[in-house]
């Protein structure tokens, strides 16, 4: 039934301790990463690297404004998965949900978008960091690892929230 989850109790849950810190780490290295740029663009090179391949190496050189395309992306993704976030009735659940434990599968799917939307705003920190560290010569380069460091950090905590969800009776 598509419009199922619009019967489903609207609970108010405060944003958890978790929840808070995940915010405060996404969102002071997402800003600080753009504040970054912003020092930095004098001294940035017309062309930057704009794609990287499996291996972390640079496949695609680009235009230096499109590094601007990264916090445009994570600010529409902040807006977007928080907007859920505030509305966790509307996420999709299994069969045995219901009233009596409606508030346990709120709080593991509103921890698990939390923790994604964070994951996402650092993930994208890290490729600027990588971009710039790259073509300002900082020696600092995440090479091979940064796609299994992205693989990783967005394949825990979904396979932690759906263990969580598991156990919910």
């Amino acid at each position: 039934m598509p419009f199922e989850s619009w019967k489903r109790p609207k609970i108010h849950i405060p944003k958890t301790t978790s929840e808070k810190v995940w915010d405060m780490i996404g969102f002071i290295t997402f800003f600080g990463s753009i504040i970054l740029v912003i020092f930095v663009w004098g001294k940035l090179p017309d062309e930057i690297p704009a794609h990287f391949n499996f291996k972390g190496e640079v496949d695609r050189w680009g235009s230096k404004w499109e590094i601007i395309i990264l916090p445009i992306i994570g600010f529409l993704t902040v807006l977007f998965m928080q907007f859920f976030e505030k509305h966790p009735e509307w996420h999709n659940y299994p069969k045995r949900f219901n009233e009596s434990n409606a508030r346990d599968f709120y709080l593991v799917s509103r921890r698990l978008l939390n923790q994604l939307k964070n994951v996402c705003l650092i993930i994208f920190c890290l490729i600027m960091m990588e971009m710039l560290s790259l073509v300002l010569g900082w020696g600092i380069h995440f090479g091979i690892w940064l796609l299994p460091i992205i693989i990783v950090a967005t394949t825990v905590p979904i396979i932690i929230g759906i263990i969580k969800m598991r156990k919910i009776q």
